[in-house]
């Protein structure tokens, strides 16, 4: 066996001075790529997020759209506009032939903005139009602030 030398076993080092770690620079560098990284990244998920809660809008329409129809299917009517989708969850006073619930917690129902869905009765055609204001929780709008109905 050859004899080595202390310096043969020992692994090179990047740093003779002891001190280790990072320079503020290195620091500024890093954060301002995650900072560029981030502003482009950030608009993009906020844009699916506001997408996402339209289609969970229609989807819970949809759900209570098919819940109407059986209520209809049992009692031969839609539940008045006064009534609204409560009448999903509980039974009417006068309705004796409600076989329900037929959704669970519909008067807390909201849409994905919080805000109650709208009921009401067409009174030319005696079709029932579930609503949701969008976004603003106002009346009309474009894009993501756009009403979201069953008639859509």
């Amino acid at each position: 066996m050859e004899n080595l030398t202390r310096q043969e076993h020992e692994p090179p080092s990047c740093r003779c001075s002891g001190h280790a770690g990072f320079t503020m620079v290195e620091l500024l560098v890093v954060l301002a790529i995650i900072g560029l990284i981030t502003s482009f990244a950030v608009p993009q998920v906020l844009r699916y997020l506001g997408s996402a809660r339209a289609d969970t809008a229609k989807v819970q329409i949809s759900n209570i759209e098919a819940a109407l129809e059986l209520y209809y299917i049992d009692n031969l009517q839609y539940p008045d506009a006064d009534q609204g989708i409560a009448a999903l969850a509980v039974q009417p006073a006068g309705e004796t032939r409600w076989n329900g619930p037929y959704l669970k917690k519909a008067d807390a129902l909201k849409d994905p903005w919080g805000n109650s869905y709208a009921y009401t009765i067409d009174d030319n055609t005696g079709a029932v139009i579930v609503s949701s204001l969008g976004r603003d929780g106002k009346i009309g709008g474009d894009g993501l602030d756009a009403d979201i109905s069953n008639t859509d």
